[in-house]
């Protein structure tokens, strides 16, 4: 039987989820609190986990030792690195990447972690065609588009940051904890998906983008989410 975890790094990313949630349980761990119930029928255990690869990772840990879920979800917000993703569109996760992950100097590709075989993560092929699916069906009107997310514990707002991140690591968005928990997810064994609804184009004009749409964004990717969740 399923249980899925549904991550978010703010509350604005799970608030809708879990005014939506039948609620069993709250259990608060290293500061954050995972609410456990059903959402649409399905087993779920919603949490803020809080901004950054830290925070991420660790959530993920959690998730997967005491709940033992067998799906991670992780939907948010993101700035665009592709010219084809707007304000309001959606990115569903083929892999992450971190951008500030830098050994190179011993040999390793850019955002390779020591250790790993690839730089890359790959999310779960069939997760990734169902919330495509799903938004397909909650979102008509929203483009959906499938790519890479590029993870690091920075806010991008700078054109030439973004374009390096777009020719280094060809990235289609960018955002704080994606491929932590992709990480985290890969060492546990369980499938996962990365959704992020754009809020800012990541160049010179996100600092005034991203208040404006964020909040927006975020209910497009809860309400792929939540008909997402029904499908696994």
């Amino acid at each position: 039987m399923s249980k899925i975890g549904i991550i978010g790094a703010m509350d604005l990313e799970v608030d809708t989820l879990k005014a939506q949630m039948h609620l069993n349980k709250e259990i608060t761990k290293a500061g954050m609190t995972f609410c456990e119930g059903t959402l649409n029928g399905t087993h779920v255990v919603i949490v803020k986990c809080g901004i950054g690869k830290v925070n991420a990772g660790m959530c993920v840990q959690i998730l997967a030792d005491l709940f033992h879920v067998t799906h991670i979800i992780n939907t948010g917000v993101a700035g665009s690195l592709n010219a084809d993703l707007d304000i309001g569109d959606i990115l569903i996760s083929t892999d992450a990447i971190y951008h500030d992950m830098d050994v190179t100097i011993f040999g390793y590709a850019p955002g390779q972690v020591p250790g790993t075989q690839t730089a890359e993560f790959a999310a779960d092929s069939h997760m990734v065609e169902l919330a495509v699916a799903s938004c397909k069906a909650v979102n008509p009107d929203i483009t959906c588009r499938k790519g890479r997310v590029v993870t690091g514990d920075q806010f991008i707002s700078s054109k030439e940051v973004k374009e390096r991140l777009i020719n280094v690591f060809g990235g289609f968005c960018v955002e704080m904890e994606g491929c932590a928990i992709a990480h985290a997810a890969t060492l546990n064994n369980l499938p996962f998906v990365i959704i992020r609804a754009i809020s800012d184009k990541a160049d010179d004009s996100a600092e005034m983008d991203y208040p404006t749409f964020e909040r927006e964004a975020a209910k497009h990717s809860a309400k792929l989410v939540a008909d997402f969740v029904t499908k696994l």
